[in-house]
């Protein structure tokens, strides 16, 4: 019996996402531009994992980066057309979290 494929797109952006904090990132950034500060700090993440991410979302053109000239200058992230275009499939996680997923006692 043949096993069907896997399509090699569908992997790459199971791949992507996949990433630790990747999809809690974008999902973050759905409610409009933030600093990188903001960002930090509403998901917990490291300053040095928070910036790969970002900036291989950038590459990935899901992330648009934005260089405020002020002084001192102001870095603000949002999600590019790419990135808005995963809105419906975070949201349908967060429904479906909101069913079947139980929160742990700590």
């Amino acid at each position: 019996m043949n096993q069907p494929t896997i399509c090699p797109k569908f992997e790459k952006a199971i791949s992507l996402l996949s990433q630790r904090w990747t999809a809690l990132l974008i999902y973050q950034l759905l409610s409009g531009s933030q600093r990188f500060k903001d960002i930090q700090s509403a998901i917990g993440i490291s300053g040095k994992v928070l910036s790969d991410r970002l900036k291989e979302l950038e590459h990935k053109d899901v992330v648009k980066r934005v260089v405020i000239p002020e002084t001192p200058v102001v870095i603000e992230y949002s999600l590019t057309e790419k990135g808005k275009s995963i809105e419906p499939i975070l949201r349908t996680i967060e429904n479906w979290s909101q069913q079947w997923v139980t929160q742990e006692s700590e």
